[in-house]
């Protein structure tokens, strides 16, 4: 059984759900996946993983970077969690891209090279959005690129981590990144 409620936030309203191992998804309303992993079955109810995810999203919208997290139940293929697990090791106020991505996980399975296509779809459809940070994933020109809850939204989510977003573009922090994720010239 899933269970939801709603989180008013400064970038929109995000739906919330999770079973009894943690939090499930994390959806802003009228994104592109929303409510994807949705149960038929679920009901609006507080929960302690609500709770906290809520309390998570409460630091982060006041512009601090979380000191905890809130327990989280990814369900996704192989492929996606791996994927989903780099994404949790991007630190707060950074950003990398969808080919350092790839050439990580790449690296992590004994291969000489994934797609950042195949990554890029796998972050699309991450389902626990902010949380699992997929709007750090900038394009390799360092260009804001696709976001399920929209370039905006992005944008802002960047910007209450103090990632500059008013030029046309932004560039990786490669330098600062997890020894696995540092761009290779």
């Amino acid at each position: 059984m899933q269970y939801t409620s709603i989180y008013r936030s400064p970038v929109g309203e995000i739906l919330l759900a999770c079973d009894e191992i943690g939090l499930t998804g994390l959806w802003f309303r009228g994104g592109k996946y929303f409510a994807l992993q949705l149960d038929r079955e679920h009901q609006p109810q507080e929960t302690p993983v609500l709770s906290a995810a809520a309390r998570w999203l409460n630091v982060y919208f006041s512009g601090r970077e979380p000191d905890f997290m809130p327990p989280i139940h990814m369900i996704g293929s192989p492929f996606q969690l791996s994927v989903w697990g780099l994404l949790q090791k991007i630190p707060y106020g950074k950003t990398t891209t969808y080919g350092e991505i790839a050439r990580s996980l790449a690296a992590e399975r004994g291969l000489p090279r994934m797609s950042a296509q195949a990554v890029g779809g796998a972050v699309g459809h991450n389902p626990i959005s902010i949380i699992v940070p997929c709007h750090r994933v900038i394009g390799s020109n360092g260009s804001l690129t696709g976001y399920a809850g929209g370039l905006q939204t992005k944008k802002k989510l960047l910007d209450y981590e103090g990632v500059g977003t008013d030029s046309a573009a932004i560039r990786p922090h490669g330098k600062d990144l997890p020894a696995d994720l540092v761009r290779k010239p």
